[in-house]
């Protein structure tokens, strides 16, 4: 193979999934550095249409408090690529009854990833500082001055790109040591009825309607389309995956017996395994290399949200290269982190019932402080209170036992990314 010419940039983000592109444009857009996206040319190395759903505030900053900081999942940015939006939530509970929350002024919103890379692409060739190459990256390591990224081009030749900061979004090979490690693994179809079944104003964020598993938890998750056409997904906390098999006969049963669709159709599908863990991931792999996304912590570990923790933590890295920092913040703060692992542990041990957790969650928080809470801005005070309308016995246990637990390795799961 022969060397390819040697391209410079002040920043290369490598991978072009939510976390490299949301980043590569909020780069571009403040105009501060010159950045290079490097994706895989199309075919098997390209991932497939993927889904992201995120709160949006609706006061243009995206937190819901009208400073400007971000807290929330989207600041009207992507408006573009928004594929549905939802004004209602509901949560069925293990009895069937249904609970219905308007959050507003939020919103839950749906981006495709396809659309998104068009957008994001297209902000891309616009910018005189920002460009897109379609290459496999091959390794990346720190170089005097910066980083050097190496990549095969789709015609075989080898390229070599270098910069001050590489930002790798790419999936880890192994998780770090954990206390606890649970899987979110989920199987969506995209279902078209032969009448109108669905509310297009309502999300069904969580449904215990299904059979329970003998670890773990398991949910139906509906987001209409239209009144005859709408995502359904079959989703499990657990620590083990299923074979489609067994997602294609979880999913039937929850649309047939559960939802009672009548004659349906299903146009595609998706799947994916997201990593729940109090794993500590390394935000740093170089000392001019930084990991983001998943392979950067952004999953949030008890919801498996990540597209909200994406834009925040875009955000923050921008604001450091434009104040000439060296270093990048974390995605969640350590506090909610805590509390995540608390949770893991009591949902793995078994000591509470996540039905009847999350249920309870949805029925006794107001909407707007619980959305604040799955997105990891909410105050101490705010947490307090919410903490005191759990399982205060096991939790409070569980908070006392997980500091002295050993962190152990686990092995990485397959490929996927968080549809929230």
């Amino acid at each position: 193979m022969s060397q390819g010419p040697v391209g410079t940039s002040d920043v290369v983000v490598v991978g072009g999934g939510a976390a490299g592109l949301s980043l590569a444009h909020r780069l571009v857009e403040d105009g501060v550095v010159t950045v290079t996206v490097v994706e895989p040319p199309d075919g098997p190395p390209r991932p497939a249409e993927r889904t992201w759903c995120y709160w949006d505030h609706g006061d243009g900053d995206g937190d819901g408090d009208g400073d400007g900081d971000g807290d929330g999942g989207g600041d009207g940015d992507f408006d573009e690529a928004v594929t549905a939006t939802w004004p209602l939530l509901r949560v069925h509970g293990p009895d069937g009854s249904p609970l219905t929350v308007d959050p507003a002024p939020s919103r839950y919103r749906m981006v495709r990833s396809t659309a998104f890379e068009r957008l994001v692409h297209a902000r891309l060739a616009r910018s005189p500082g920002g460009r897109l190459l379609r290459a496999t990256a091959e390794a990346v390591r720190d170089v005097p001055g910066g980083a050097e990224v190496r990549c095969t081009a789709a015609d075989g030749r080898t390229l070599t790109l270098r910069s001050r900061y590489v930002f790798d979004s790419r999936p880890l090979r192994a998780l770090p040591p954990a206390r606890t490690r649970l899987l979110q693994h989920f199987r969506g179809w995209f279902v078209r009825t032969r009448t109108d079944r669905f509310d297009p104003a309502v999300a069904d964020l969580m449904d215990f309607r299904v059979p329970q598993p003998r670890h773990g938890l398991t949910f139906g998750y509906v987001l209409p389309l239209a009144p005859d056409r709408a995502l359904v997904e079959y989703t499990e906390f657990s620590r083990t995956p299923l074979t489609t098999a067994a997602y294609e006969a979880a999913l039937g049963h929850y649309a047939r017996e559960v939802l009672r669709l009548g004659e349906f159709t299903v146009d595609t599908a998706e799947q994916g395994v997201i990593p729940m863990t109090d794993a500590r991931f390394p935000r740093r792999a170089g000392a001019a290399v930084f990991r983001i996304g998943t392979a950067g912590g952004a999953t949030r570990p008890a919801t498996g949200y990540t597209f909200a923790a994406v834009q925040r933590h875009s955000r923050a890295i921008a604001a450091a290269l434009r104040d000439g920092h060296g270093s990048v913040p974390a995605p969640h703060g350590r506090r909610a982190l805590a509390m995540d692992a608390v949770l893991l542990r009591a949902l793995d041990t078994g000591r509470i019932d996540g039905p009847a957790f999350f249920t309870g969650l949805f029925r006794r928080t107001p909407p707007q402080r619980l959305l604040r809470f799955l997105d990891g801005a909410t105050s101490v005070r705010e947490e307090w209170g919410i903490g005191l309308r759990t399982p205060v016995g096991p939790m409070l246990r569980t908070a006392l036992e997980v500091p002295f637990l050993p962190r152990r390795p686990h092995p990485a799961p397959g490929t996927g990314e968080s549809p929230r």
